[in-house]
């Protein structure tokens, strides 16, 4: 969750139920969603949001992370599985609110939301990340040319590879036999993609 309602945070704020939807429908409107960023760095961008929306525990969101293309995202991705980076946070313009006496905190009712960032401090201390999934785990298939690229890695050579991709483990001949052990090293190296 971006957000959480009803939690005060380390700011003395409170995010109240419905602050987030006219922002949500301006966005919609123009067929976006906010910044998807890294520590509230405007000129970090690490991914695009896919989803986000109100519910009744707060602005949940769902994103993807470019890893394919930015190493600041890969490395955030990394500590995101790892469990070292769990937290986000909002940036945006407040547009409505009151001070409760009793809570002692600002009640922010309307909320013009620009991002949300991965950061490793969020100020609502339940506003976290609860899944980090890989392509794989989505159920999607990834492109040749990065299975290709993790045969490689491994230590088949590019005309391996691409046999391997072409015609399976079969494919590799006997003339490779020399190679069998880069080979298996391939295969487990498939058993644990990441994309």
């Amino acid at each position: 969750y971006g957000s959480v309602f009803g939690v005060k945070d380390s700011h003395d704020d409170v995010v109240m139920s419905g602050a987030f939807a006219a922002s949500l429908r301006a966005w919609s409107d123009r067929k976006a969603l906010p910044a998807l960023l890294w520590q509230h760095r405007m000129d970090e961008p690490i991914g695009v949001y896919t989803e986000m929306k109100e519910d009744d525990v707060g602005l949940y969101v769902r994103g993807r992370l470019l890893i394919d293309d930015d190493p600041l995202a890969k490395r955030a991705h990394a500590h995101m599985k790892a469990g070292s980076l769990t937290g986000l946070s909002i940036g945006y313009v407040l547009k409505d609110w009151e001070y409760d006496r009793s809570k002692e905190a600002f009640l922010l009712k309307e909320i013009d939301l620009w991002e949300v960032s991965l950061v490793t401090f969020p100020s609502n201390d339940e506003a976290r990340i609860s899944d980090v999934k890989n392509a794989l785990a989505r159920g999607e298939i990834p492109e040749q040319k990065k299975i290709e690229r993790v045969l490689r890695d491994v230590g088949l050579s590019r005309t391996q590879a691409k046999a391997f991709m072409a015609g399976g483990y079969g494919a590799l001949s006997l003339r490779d036999a020399e190679d069998v052990g880069s080979a298996l090293n391939a295969l487990n190296a498939l058993k644990n993609l990441n994309f």
